[in-house]
């Protein structure tokens, strides 16, 4: 029978909870992890929302469908002949769950390497203890010193339009459907609804999204954004902005969608899919946060300070339930952060140096602040660009799309921002991060030696167009 008394319980085996766990275990502690995510099996599927049904499983059918583009529209520039490529959707999902069951089965293997303790099952607060904190795990009671909270984020729907996952769809909805829609709609153009409308677009739907914001991608460097935009505009996915959605109906036929563009005129999209993307809500729902007096705030996120400290003592709260980016890394890097603090040592996070990342084709990666940031804050500074077009690397590739970018600080020359659009920018990123956390200027990286040829060359002839100095271009 497992030991009842754990020095730290972990609630949620997602991102944030899972590393959390391993963590405190390697730090010598004795862990318990819980977590009611099922397989469609029954059996337990740790990874949370990331793995099941989040990046994990859209990665997978990003990768799919970019092969059946190649194969249907790109092959023959390489002399490669492919005639009547068809897709078999059931086998694309079935690759897809199969992935996600490799991750599920990994993190539980890391668990029993860990000698973390797992219990499938909702936990939840039951009452404060002598020492600790009384919690229920499924049909198990445990009792913990320290509880670390990392239930993650639910998706957000429509006042009035639930999500039925058959014809309004969320991110869950998406990753499932059965075959190819004639025409898919999404709400909201953020990263959930240009993956997914990128995946169907491929393989054949016609893709309307529809913004309620003005600009396309908010967030985003508004050059890149640009680019971007272009890009997508050029592969047919039509992108309405600054619209207000009026009422939807689900029927048999599909979904209907009243909404008035962004000049005010009345439209009407009907749809036999609609993927409801408008951001997600914190996920406390069955937690029991009010047994304990654990304060949340008015949007249901858990009141947290700097270092993840909730209003208790010996409970803290990681990833998507708490304030920041709801990203699967910035959770991580919490979970570390406080499994060291647990164990009396000082864990630490950068959350300006949190990298964020948009799987479409192309890519969209960045670390930093955008231009339009700088600008707002008065802070003068210096700009360099390098398109992937007089890149080598991408030439031989066939995807020359897009452009590095860089600003630096006028008077030190120290990286305050990097953002790229174009070909494997996720991986591209990584040396901007690790650059700006030892505060590099983009001199140090145009002095350093990148491989040829390399898509990682357009980074350090970004950094020399900062001085205007480039070499290729």
């Amino acid at each position: 029978m497992a030991n009842k008394q754990f020095d730290v319980i972990v609630i949620g085996a997602g991102p944030g909870g899972y590393i959390a766990a391993i963590r405190a275990a390697q730090l010598g502690m004795n862990v318990a992890c819980i977590d009611e995510w099922k397989s469609a099996q029954g059996g337990p599927a740790p990874g949370g929302t990331c793995t099941n049904v989040g990046c994990i499983p859209s990665k997978a059918l990003l990768q799919s469908s970019e092969h059946f583009e190649h194969a249907n529209k790109h092959f023959a520039e390489h002399g490669i002949t492919a005639k009547d490529v068809k897709i078999d959707v059931a086998t694309m999902i079935g690759r897809k769950d199969a992935v996600v069951k490799q991750n599920n089965d990994g993190i539980l293997y890391l668990f029993k390497k860990n000698k973390v303790t797992f219990f499938h099952g909702r936990g939840s607060f039951v009452k404060a203890v002598d020492g600790g904190y009384e919690i229920k795990a499924g049909d198990e009671t445990l009792v913990g010193r320290q509880v670390v909270v990392a239930t993650g984020s639910n998706a957000r729907a429509l006042p009035g339009v639930p999500f039925d996952e058959e014809n309004v769809l969320s991110n869950d909805g998406a990753l499932r459907i059965g075959a190819v829609p004639k025409k898919l709609g999404l709400i909201g153009s953020g990263v959930i609804g240009l993956e997914m409308g990128s995946v169907w677009r491929r393989l054949g739907a016609e893709v309307t999204v529809l913004e309620g914001l003005p600009t396309f991608l908010g967030a985003v460097d508004e050059q890149i954004a640009k680019e971007a935009k272009k890009a997508f505009d050029k592969q047919g996915l039509k992108i309405e902005l600054g619209v207000k959605v009026g009422e939807i109906k689900s029927g048999k036929k599909g979904v209907s969608v009243a909404y008035t563009n962004a000049k005010g005129e009345a439209q009407a999209l009907e749809v036999d899919k609609l993927i409801v993307s408008i951001g997600r809500v914190p996920n406390t729902t069955g937690l029991n946060a009010e047994a304990v007096g654990l304060k949340l705030d008015e949007r249901g996120a858990i009141v947290v300070d700097d270092d993840c400290r909730t209003s208790l003592k010996g409970v803290w709260a990681v990833g998507d339930v708490v304030r920041g980016p709801m990203l699967a890394h910035k959770a991580e890097e919490e979970g570390v952060a406080v499994a060291e603090r647990i164990a009396g040592q000082h864990g630490h996070v950068d959350f300006n140096l949190v990298p964020w990342v948009i799987y479409t084709s192309p890519e969209i990666a960045w670390v930093g602040r955008t231009e339009q940031q700088l600008k707002e804050q008065g802070v003068k500074y210096k700009a360099g660009t390098f398109p992937f077009l007089a890149n080598g690397r991408a030439r031989a590739l066939g995807d020359t799309t897009g452009m590095v970018k860089f600003l630096a600080d006028a008077a030190t020359d120290e990286i305050l921002g990097v953002h790229i659009v174009g070909p494997m920018a996720s991986e591209l990123i990584a040396e901007a991060c690790v650059a700006m956390a030892f505060r590099a200027s983009s001199e140090d990286i145009a002095r350093i030696c990148h491989a040829h040829p390399s898509l990682s060359e357009s980074t350090k002839e970004a950094a020399l167009a900062v001085d205007k100095r480039t070499l290729n271009f």
